[in-house]
Parts: structure tokens; C-alpha cells; sequence
């Protein structure tokens, strides 16, 4: 039997993600990079646990159960970040340093951001939440031409970023 199914429209709250079972407590942040997936749907889909080099990521059988992360195993690598084809997994990284948190996620607009860039960051229901500065961006084969955008922001905002807005094209 399945997990119980979270939602079925509209953004989940950071309340009903917690009540996940891919989503990290709060000790599993302050080991390093790892995975967040906000998966809530009980839908066939299992990229996510079929690119994970290291095992962290299981749905199991049925294939519509609910990803559950072994956070012990998770090293925050991100090829399931390209891998997801719901674009509902990125990594953070609470201890990139002192004053800033670190996230990495999929971003499939144009024009794509670059190394230095001041971008608005926004939560799960597209409003903005703060500015951050664009510190990677990975754009490699295996991605499937899904970038990988990495930003550094305030550690105040950790739990609310989750993306960021997008870049509109000069004209």
C-alpha cells in the first residue's frame, strides 16, 4: 500500500512537507549539502531513485509510492536534481558558510543566469523571499539540457527558497 497522498492541487505548505517522507529534519540539514525532494503525489515516477549513485533515494514498489531519503546516504551530489522530470527536487546546503545557506536547482527558462548574478529568490508559491548571488551553474550531458543553478542567500530565508524567479529578456 502507498503513502498517504499530501495534495493533489496547488503548492504545498512547508508544514505538509515536513510531514513527508523525503523531507529532511532539521539536524539533516546541518550535516551538508542533501537532497530535498517535494514529491507529494503519489504518481508512477521513479528517476529520482533509479539515478542515485549512492542508494539514499527509494520508491520502491509500487512505483507510485512516495520517495523516502536516507539522509545518512545522501551526499548532496544534485544528479537527481536533473533526473526529476516534475523539476521537485533540490539541494541545500545550510553550512555553506557563517551568513549564507546554498541551494541548487533546475531552471529550464532563457535566458540562463550567470556566475555573479544578483537574482530574486522566491518560496513554494512563487513569492519573492529575498535576493541571492548566482555562485555555479551546471549545464552537463547528463543533465538532458536541464541547468543546474547554484545561489547563495541568507540563512534567515533557508526554509522559504525554493527557486528563483525568472530572468526576463532584455530588450
Amino acid at each position: 500500500m502507498g503513502s498517504p497522498c499530501l495534495k493533489t492541487v496547488g503548492a504545498p505548505s512547508l508544514e505538509e512537507l515536513r510531514n513527508s517522507p523525503a523531507f529532511p529534519k532539521s539536524e539533516d540539514f546541518m550535516r551538508g549539502p542533501i537532497a530535498v525532494i517535494e514529491c507529494i503525489e503519489e504518481i508512477p515516477c521513479n528517476p529520482c531513485e533509479t539515478s542515485c549513485r549512492k542508494g539514499a533515494i527509494v520508491i520502491g514498489d509500487p512505483i507510485t509510492n512516495l520517495p523516502r531519503i536516507d539522509f545518512e546516504k545522501c551526499i548532496g551530489c544534485g544528479i537527481c536534481v536533473a533526473a526529476c522530470p516534475g523539476l521537485a527536487i533540490y539541494i541545500k546546503d545550510y553550512t555553506y558558510s557563517d551568513e549564507e545557506a546554498r541551494i541548487s536547482f533546475p531552471y529550464e527558462y532563457l535566458p540562463l543566469p550567470q556566475k555573479g548574478d544578483v537574482v530574486q529568490l522566491i518560496g513554494r508559491t512563487g513569492e519573492m523571499v529575498c535576493s541571492g548571488t548566482v555562485i555555479g551553474m551546471q549545464n552537463s550531458r547528463q543533465n538532458d539540457r536541464t541547468t543546474i543553478v547554484t545561489v547563495a542567500y541568507p540563512k534567515n530565508f533557508f526554509d522559504e527558497v525554493i527557486s528563483m524567479k525568472r530572468i526576463k529578456n532584455k530588450s
